[in-house]
């Protein structure tokens, strides 16, 4: 079943405040994450893969921790 219906009452005429609200509680209720894994077509193999990609990364990171490794950092661009 989809998501529910968003729905938020505009008080003493105060629109900017009621847009607000429904901003946040349209992306806490998932609409947007919704949306945007619809955008385009992943095909089953790819997701899977991803997922075990980042099970294999979360892995290294606990054994690095567990041996008191120095964990590295992500590597940010040089602006020209």
């Amino acid at each position: 079943m989809g998501k529910s219906l968003v729905t938020v009452k505009v008080r003493k005429g105060d629109i900017n405040k009621a847009l607000k609200q429904f901003k946040r509680a349209v992306i806490n209720s998932g609409h947007i994450d919704e949306l945007k894994s619809r955008e385009a077509y992943i095909k089953p193999t790819t997701i899977r893969r991803r997922e075990k990609q980042v099970a294999i990364r979360n892995q290294k990171i606990e054994l690095m921790k567990q041996n008191e490794i120095e964990i590295p950092s992500k590597k940010k661009k040089k602006k020209r």
